[in-house]
């Protein structure tokens, strides 16, 4: 072989090392400490997502998930700087990635929806909440759906993104909720002597909050009664038990202090039983 194709192959050879060689060290570089970092940001959020009520089933998944991602992304800069051309991957990556994004849309809007609850926490685990009219506590957050039990022990599976696109209603937040019940009353009868009967009843449930304080009103003149506002206040989980005992008591307490009731049937006024 001539001597001086030799010499010539080797000079390029050098001079393509000496281009080339600092690109690959830097790329390794950042690749040995790239990985280091993902690591911790994958172990990262899912800390973040365990404190934030995700299912321990998805908690592997989603790790994996971001820690993929961000390894793909990773790779894709260090080509870059290595000089590799990836605009035809990009290209292949995207149209793939818009078909599969038209396949899955529902699904996709759900698992972004899901995300920004976990980030945003607009409700937590054990949390009673009112979403469409559908009201219950919260026994998981997934990745897709919220899991919610109804008073009535119903499993409701609410997709995120129908939780997203509609208000919500956290009664957890505040600590205490402001409970809705409704008492009527005759006209004949005096309206401060059932209110305090009322509030005397509802200051000795043990559950009901002693601040704020009860509220007893008149919400409304019917035909024939007064149809009053009873507003005690309690912590969500106790919602059913305060709402059964206030009624008893104070259907109790009218039979004991004489106070009559105007039936449906007329204006006629009768008695309580016990």
């Amino acid at each position: 072989m001539d001597i001086n194709k030799i010499n010539e192959y080797l000079s390029q050879f050098s001079d393509m090392a000496v281009a080339f060689l600092p690109k690959l060290a830097l790329a390794l570089l950042l690749l040995f400490f790239g990985f280091k970092v993902i690591g911790r940001i994958a172990r990262l959020a899912g800390r973040v997502m365990e404190r934030a009520g995700l299912s321990s089933n998805l908690l592997p998944f989603v790790r994996s998930l971001v820690n993929v991602s961000l390894k793909v992304l990773l790779a894709f800069s260090i080509a870059g700087i290595v000089g590799v051309d990836v605009t035809s991957f990009v290209a292949v990556l995207a149209a793939a990635g818009f078909a599969v994004g038209l396949a899955l849309q529902g699904s996709l809007s759900n698992f972004a929806a899901g995300i920004i609850i976990l980030l945003f926490r607009p409700y937590k685990v054990e949390d009673w909440i009112e979403v469409d009219e559908k009201f219950g506590r919260v026994e998981e957050i997934q990745i897709f759906n919220t899991i919610m039990v109804t008073p009535g022990r119903k499993t409701l599976i609410i997709p995120n993104a129908q939780v997203v696109d509609n208000i919500v209603t956290n009664y957890s937040k505040k600590g205490y909720i402001r409970m809705e019940l409704n008492v009527s009353m005759p006209y004949s009868e005096s309206f401060p002597k059932v209110r305090d009967i009322i509030l005397k009843e509802l200051k000795a449930i043990p559950k009901v909050l002693s601040e704020p304080e009860p509220e007893v009103g008149i919400e409304a003149y019917d035909s024939h009664t007064v149809l009053l506002a009873v507003r005690p206040y309690a912590i969500p989980d106790d919602y059913w038990e305060v709402t059964f005992e206030a009624y008893e008591r104070i259907k109790a307490a009218f039979n004991r202090e004489g106070v009559k009731v105007a039936y449906s049937e007329g204006v006629e006024l009768g008695t309580i039983g016990t």
